[in-house]
């Protein structure tokens, strides 16, 4: 959407595709997006960004891409509702949460609620003093308990497997920070202020629970024109945002980075900057 309001702005004609699925969308309140001193919820800012580039021109379809196919200038895409001609694309397709084995009417409840979160950077200051559980296995879930040991002493580390995947020294880093470690299986209860999780030993009560399963990238439409992917599935770009497809442009969290709306909208910034001077350079844009 910043990029759209950008591109705009700069009297390009613009289409944007979205399936609705953003993981932005789901964010209850936001509390460390700068100019809302009182939070704002996901769903809003995007309306808000919408509206904004809604109102410069931009054209919004609400529907899913589901092939993306050319090259520079040539660029097809294709939806169920028919196909559109491109010159440029840029790609913001981000990445999916994977979730804990619960029901999707207890896991959207418990997220509403803040009690489950996905994102410690955007909200571990939520969870000050309380006492929250991280979900998942190896160095990833380690990481994520370590880091959230800096906004509370009061962590468990929960494996949904009956192995944690910890090495010895993130074992003796566990201990040595006071965080529990408890293997699963693992069963979920969800209350209104609480969330229970159980194992085959014993009953834990948390007020928030991080998930640190990974995420699915959604990459699939560059991979599919032969763009360049990290090691991870990651949309490799240079510092202009371009992939190494001409005339293909990728932003937000499919290209590595800080997992944050801020970031995103600066990359969409740079990245609708960057294709308004290729344009340029191909053919002098004039009023």
């Amino acid at each position: 959407m910043t990029a759209a309001i950008y591109l705009a702005r700069f009297h390009l004609s613009v289409s944007v595709f979205d399936d609705g699925s953003s993981r932005a969308a789901s964010i209850p309140v936001s509390h460390n997006h700068a100019g809302f001193p009182g939070g704002i919820n996901g769903r809003d800012l995007l309306d808000r960004m919408r509206r904004q580039a809604v109102q410069y021109g931009t054209d919004t379809r609400s529907t899913r891409v589901t092939a993306l196919s050319g090259e520079r200038g040539d660029f097809v895409v294709s939806t169920h509702d028919g196909t559109l001609e491109a010159r440029t694309i840029l790609l913001a397709t981000g990445v999916n949460n994977r979730e804990p084995d619960m029901s999707r009417e207890d896991h959207d409840g418990a997220l509403n609620r803040g009690l489950i979160r996905y994102c410690p950077v955007c909200d571990g200051f939520e969870v000050t003093d309380k006492r929250v559980a991280v979900i998942g296995t190896g160095t990833k879930a380690c990481n994520e308990a370590v880091f959230l040991r800096s906004y509370t002493a009061d962590i468990t580390l929960l494996s949904p497997d009956p192995d944690h995947g910890l090495s010895a020294s993130e074992q003796t880093l566990m201990h040595e920070l006071g965080i529990t470690v408890v293997a699963g299986p693992l069963e979920f209860n969800v209350g209104v202020d609480a969330i229970s999780i159980s194992t085959s030993d014993a009953r834990y009560s948390f007020d928030s629970v991080y998930p640190a399963l990974g995420s699915e990238i959604r990459s699939e439409l560059a991979a599919g024109v032969g763009a360049m992917l990290s090691p991870e599935g990651c949309i490799t770009v240079d510092s202009h945002q371009r992939t190494n497809i001409a005339g293909l442009y990728a932003a937000g969290d499919v290209v590595v980075g800080l997992d944050q709306i801020s970031h995103a909208m600066g990359q969409g910034g740079v990245a609708a900057t960057t294709i308004r001077n290729d344009l340029g350079r191909i053919q002098t844009l004039v009023r």
